[in-house]
């Protein structure tokens, strides 16, 4: 079952399950209690970069702070899942997908 489920800016289906929320939370103690924060980055993030890694990994960005939420997702065909999320003090770099003020979906 689901934890979170939500359709992302770039119209995919993405989730993650309690147990892997917990698995995340342990290696990342910063987002911990910030589920709503979390799904509000995928449905209205400022930023979405691609991976230089892994052309289906998309990193989706919000201002928290003085930090940027990054919720990482794994997407295939219309859906996906968290891989991870963290609190970064900058973005990285990859392929501009998307941003707030320029509208480019």
């Amino acid at each position: 079952m689901n934890y979170i489920e939500v359709v992302s800016k770039l119209g995919k289906r993405i989730s993650i399950t309690k147990n892997y929320w917990d698995f995340i939370i342990t290696k990342h103690e910063s987002v911990k209690y910030m589920e709503k924060e979390v799904a509000e980055t995928l449905i209205n993030p400022e930023i979405v970069r691609l991976s230089k890694e892994d052309p289906n990994v998309y990193l989706y960005y919000s201002k928290y702070r003085k930090y940027y939420l990054c919720v990482v997702c794994k997407h295939f065909d219309d859906g996906g899942f968290i891989i991870t999320v963290y609190l970064a003090d900058k973005i990285k770099k990859g392929e501009l997908i998307y941003e707030t003020n320029k509208n480019n979906i």
